[in-house]
């Protein structure tokens, strides 16, 4: 096998955590260096997983290291000045969602890798889970014919705050958080937007920002109405972190249901089997479906950057995700629908 990718984490974060141990799956790459601002605990991190290199100062991380690609797991506030650096420097950069704070900012990263020639790749690992892959292939199958609505839900009581206390002050938060997630997995089931509706509530007193939301777009000739929550309330139905889906087409409807049974029901009756996660020893269990889908997003990015193939998330298809959630906040805030196409994002190389 060819040689490993040498590669920089930036952030020693919850999600960082998993993200590593999700790299330390594959072969193809190796992470030689670590930035944390807090260096005491970048340096505990690096101990746990072996990482030979610490800094507490992304510019001198980059000078001082011999890298493939960096990896920023940090904050969506600082993710967008990372981005340019490890870009001003050749770089390749995989970043977490969301990719910036906001549209204008997003456009500037996708410039910056642009003009300095460099893959720039999101980490979007909701579509990998296994049961949600699966399902695009029965949507592409064609059993239930074309569909004409669904609805995705993910709502949760699950106290999410307890392992990531900064997203209750978030001004804008179930949205860029979930978001971010369930309206790139609708593109990824139904294609791109005409135009949505949104309205979100604060129920939790504790959340600065709305802490549910009901997006409904128009997608080709789907309604697809997008349920996201973490208002900590007492829910029946609560099987945190798995994503529902419910599509009806003009042959039959297909779903997945809790504990990842996909039903397909057509003239023929309902068949059911049920695709459960790969799981790992390092995942929390908590978090299973989730921390096993990072696995198979870095090996597609990985792959893309050893030039094996295209990868799925790039920057620019990931502009059009954020798109769609601040499209939701102006729908919110004004009560009125939103309409697309909005004008095409800057191109920049994947």
């Amino acid at each position: 096998m060819s040689k490993k990718l040498r590669f920089a984490m930036f952030g020693a974060g919850f999600w960082a955590r998993f993200q590593l141990a999700a790299w330390r799956e594959l072969e193809g790459a190796e992470c030689v260096a670590l930035f944390n601002r807090t260096r005491e605990k970048g340096e505990r991190f690096a101990r746990e997983f072996g990482v030979p290199a610490v800094y507490d100062d992304p510019s001198r991380l980059l000078a001082g290291e011999r890298l493939d690609f960096v990896d920023v797991v940090t904050h969506p506030f600082t993710l967008a000045a990372m981005v340019r650096l490890a870009a001003a420097r050749g770089l390749p950069v995989i970043s977490q969602k969301p990719m910036a704070p906001s549209l204008a900012t997003a456009r500037e990263n996708l410039r910056a890798c642009r003009e300095a020639g460099v893959p720039y790749l999101i980490h979007e690992n909701w579509r990998w889970q296994t049961q949600l892959r699966e399902f695009k292939k029965v949507l592409a199958g064609g059993a239930i014919g074309r569909p004409f609505r669904a609805r995705i839900t993910m709502v949760s009581g699950f106290p999410v705050f307890a392992n990531e206390p900064q997203l209750r002050d978030l001004e804008e938060f179930i949205l860029t958080d979930m978001g971010t997630h369930l309206l790139d997995l609708a593109r990824f089931y139904f294609g791109e937007a005409q135009g949505l509706y949104c309205q979100v509530n604060s129920v939790n007193p504790g959340n600065k920002g709305e802490d549910v939301a009901t997006v409904m777009l128009a997608m080709g000739g789907a309604t697809v109405t997008v349920e996201m929550g973490y208002p900590q309330n007492h829910l029946e139905n609560d099987c945190f972190p798995q994503t529902l889906v419910f599509v009806e087409g003009e042959s039959g409807s297909a779903e997945i249901a809790k504990d990842f049974w996909i039903r397909v029901t057509t003239k023929r009756g309902t068949h059911s089997r049920r695709v459960a996660p790969a799981h790992y020893p390092w995942a929390d269990p908590s978090y299973d479906v989730v921390h096993s889908s990072i696995v198979a997003c870095n090996a597609n990015l990985l792959g893309a950057l050893r030039g094996g193939g295209p990868a799925e998330t790039t920057g620019e298809d990931n502009y059009r995700t954020l798109e769609l959630v601040y499209a939701a906040y102006d729908s919110a805030r004004t009560g009125r629908a939103v309409h697309f196409p909005p004008t095409p994002p800057p191109h920049a190389p994947g």
